[in-house]
């Protein structure tokens, strides 16, 4: 199993970055995708979900409107378009994926957002 993340960077305030997890090894359609991201210092917290299908998505209040998560099940990858960055959302990036009790996770990205 794997989960590959990549797209990150070092992006100006205000500025877009998108995010993508290769997924291989499972069965991708079956499992809902997440990011989650860890600053420094802080803990790990849930930043956008999507159903296995791609018919519900959900975000934590901090990245509403700015954040969206989609999935593409014939290429085995799950997107995070993440414009009008700020700050404080200068941290790694982790892709998960979830069915029941089976869960992933990739190896996390870096994400600086700063001037």
């Amino acid at each position: 199993v794997q989960l590959v993340e990549s797209g990150g960077g070092l992006v100006q305030p205000g500025g877009s970055l998108r995010l993508s997890c290769a997924a291989s090894g499972f069965t991708f359609s079956s499992y809902a995708m997440r990011w989650y991201r860890q600053a420094p210092g802080k803990e790990r917290e849930l930043v956008a979900g999507i159903s296995s299908g791609g018919g519900s998505t959900n975000y934590a209040d901090s990245v509403k409107g700015r954040f969206t998560i989609s999935r593409d099940n014939a290429k085995n990858t799950v997107y995070l378009q993440m414009n009008s960055l700020k700050p404080e959302d200068t941290a790694v990036y982790y892709c998960n994926a979830l069915r029941g009790y089976n869960a992933y996770w990739g190896q996390g990205i870096q994400v600086t957002v700063a001037s």
